[in-house]
Parts: C-alpha cells; sequence; structure tokens
C-alpha cells in the first residue's frame, strides 16, 4: 500500500474494493426499508440507507445479505425477487480514505438484492439487531424507491440510481 506524500493517507488507487451486498427489501405496496444511519462522521451524518454490509470470506453473496438484513434490521422474513446483473463499485471520498471501511479499501463492490419482506413491521429491532452487532441506525422508514437517491450519502448515489432501475419491475 502506498501513501499520499501531502496527507499521509493511503494512495486509494493502491487498495482493493471490500466485497459487498446490499438488499432493496420491499413490501406489499411497494415500498422500500431504508433506515437513518446512526453515525457521528461528517460525511454520514443523517444520511439513509437500505441495509448493506460486507461478505465474509468464503460466504455466499445470497447468504451474506439474509445474514446483513439480520444484523441491521432484526428481520429474517423475506424472499429474494431478484439480484443486480453485475456488481456495482463505488469509491469513498478522499477525505475519508484510509479511515473509513476499517482503512483497508478504496471503497466497495456491491452484489444488490431484491428482496420481498414477508413479515410485518414488529419484526424490525434496529436498536438490538439479530446476532448482537452494535445497532447501525437510529430510525427506519418504508420510503418510495424514486425519494432514495437525495438521501443517500453523494458517492452512493449512483449505484442507488442504477439498482433502483434495475429492479423497478419489483417495486409494482
Amino acid at each position: 500500500m502506498s501513501q499520499d506524500e501531502r496527507t499521509g493517507r493511503p494512495d486509494p488507487a493502491s487498495l482493493p474494493y471490500r466485497p459487498c451486498v446490499g438488499i432493496m427489501l420491499i413490501n406489499p405496496d411497494g415500498l422500500v426499508w431504508i433506515g437513518r444511519r446512526l453515525t457521528y462522521d461528517e460525511v454520514h451524518a443523517g444520511s439513509w440507507q437500505m441495509p448493506q454490509g460486507g461478505i465474509d470470506k468464503g460466504e455466499d453473496p445470497e447468504k451474506a445479505a439474509f445474514r446483513e438484513l439480520a444484523e441491521e434490521t432484526g428481520a429474517v422474513d423475506a424472499e429474494v425477487l431478484g439480484e443486480t446483473k453485475t456488481w456495482l463499485q463505488y469509491d469513498l471520498p478522499g477525505t475519508i480514505v484510509g479511515r473509513a471501511l476499517k482503512g483497508k479499501y478504496r471503497g466497495q463492490t456491491q452484489k444488490w438484492f431484491a428482496m420481498r419482506f414477508t413479515g410485518n413491521d414488529g419484526d424490525f429491532n434496529i436498536h438490538a439487531p439479530v446476532g448482537g452487532h452494535d445497532p447501525e441506525f437510529d430510525a427506519w422508514r418504508w420510503a418510495l424507491a424514486d425519494e432514495l437517491p437525495p438521501l443517500i450519502v453523494p458517492f452512493k448515489r449512483k449505484i442507488y440510481e442504477a439498482v433502483i432501475e434495475e429492479f423497478r419491475p419489483f417495486l409494482k
């Protein structure tokens, strides 16, 4: 890993992308689950996002998606409707490379899954998610898919726009 001489931070081009999954959880009304990030950094403060998280070494992406859904939302009742045809990537802003994602990655490469939520709203427990993980969100709600891009941190918006377009048939 090489460093930028001006900032002392890792050169982003020398870092890999973190393998990750994302979940567009859709309720029977065609609305999408989003959570407001519980964070205090300058980049993510007040932003919303769909559940997402890393793929463990050797883990199947679909299994990772169900695990992340449970860890971040507390919900487990869902069925896969589809997945993105390709992996989607984003780069972290230069100001947080070397700090975010444990400082080991330049961004994420993501496989997204559309899932139909088959439970009820009482299944969500963002304050004590499954598996004893620290909470990721301080609030959640159902939203129209087209509401999402302006609510997301700017460096993830293109991915969200692509996911929404690819999964639009499942929103009806």
